[in-house]
């Protein structure tokens, strides 16, 4: 028997060189299916059968969520009632690697009736599909990476790659930005990573761990505990940032100086400058930040530079923001 590894690795190498070989089809007519869409009034409709309508409802999907309207409609059921979804204003996205599919190629003249675009992702460029279509964007395969030369393999992972490049193109076209995304992904981890803003989970007014720099060290540990940020914020009278204690701080601190550390002030243990983060910057930039400099606590200043808030990293851990 073939070592397995090496089928593997073949398997890798000739769907590889599948989407490697789209490159040079990226043509006028890939340009034509993203003007198309982009100027559809309506929404995308991904239909195809089988193998290639799996492929479609990832397409379909992958649309939908980059801000593209689409969604998926199986030939079968469309022919009995399922075309009541189709309007004058939407663009088909066929997918069939014969480009013969029955049941699509019965479809064709109830949607040339609708007089929809219909843009073909087939791997037969001389296929009845083909020659209907407004524009052909072509996925063939030089062959399948199964034994048999005809289980889709290859066809069906470069059908999804150049769907993949079709949303993309469009992300870029109809100017998408993350911000979007976020929006429509609001319930999703990255929803939260792109929505959810320092100010939403820092802490402010009373439950600011505050000290002076004449405070003492046993008041600033109370403060500490008390609070439970696992930090103290050093300010002046005016709300002035001046410095932070860190619990780490104490236990390094208790090490170093015995019982004479709980005789010291505040301003003789601080650090100075502590890393501070705007309120509209994103909580996945704060845990970014605290992650580089291998701290739990950031400081937030208002407008004027004094102490508005304070965000701890199981703040933004429990919100689910990896």
């Amino acid at each position: 028997m073939e070592n397995l590894i090496e089928v593997a690795k073949r398997v890798l190498s000739i769907e590889a060189q599948s989407i490697a070989a789209l490159e040079e089809r990226i043509d006028e007519n890939f340009v034509k299916a993203v003007e198309i869409i982009h100027n559809c009034k309506g929404r995308v409709v991904v239909t195809g059968i089988g193998k290639s309508g799996l492929i479609g409802r990832k397409i379909a999907a992958t649309l939908a969520s980059t801000g593209t309207p689409s969604f998926f409609m199986h030939p079968a059921e469309a022919s009995h009632g399922d075309l009541g979804m189709v309007t004058e204003n939407d663009v088909i996205l066929a997918i069939s690697n014969s480009g013969e599919t029955e049941e699509i190629i019965k479809l064709i003249p109830i949607l040339k009736y609708f007089n929809v675009k219909i843009i073909a992702l087939t791997g037969n460029k001389k296929s009845t599909l083909a020659k209907q279509a407004d524009v052909v964007l072509d996925v063939s395969v030089k062959e399948e990476a199964c034994p048999f030369g005809f289980i889709p393999t290859a066809s069906t992972t470069a059908t999804v790659a150049m769907g993949d490049a079709l949303a993309v193109a469009l992300i870029m076209r109809n100017g998408f930005k993350k911000e979007d995304f976020a929006v429509l992904h609001p319930g999703g981890s990255l929803g939260k990573r792109m929505l959810i803003k320092v100010k939403d989970l820092m802490h402010v007014g009373d439950e600011l761990p505050i000290a002076y720099p004449d405070t003492s060290m046993i008041e600033a540990i109370l403060e500490i505990t008390s609070k439970r940020l696992g930090a103290v914020v050093i300010i002046d009278k005016d709300f002035s940032i001046l410095g932070i204690i860190t619990d780490g701080d104490v236990r390094r601190g208790v090490q170093r100086w015995g019982k004479e550390f709980f005789e010291l002030k505040a301003s003789q243990v601080m650090t100075s400058n502590p890393k501070l983060i705007e309120e509209d910057e994103l909580a996945a930039v704060a845990l970014s930040v605290m992650r580089k400099y291998s701290i739990t606590s950031l400081v937030v200043p208002d407008e004027k530079g004094k102490l508005k808030g304070i965000i701890h990293i199981h703040d933004i851990l429990k919100k689910g923001i990896l």
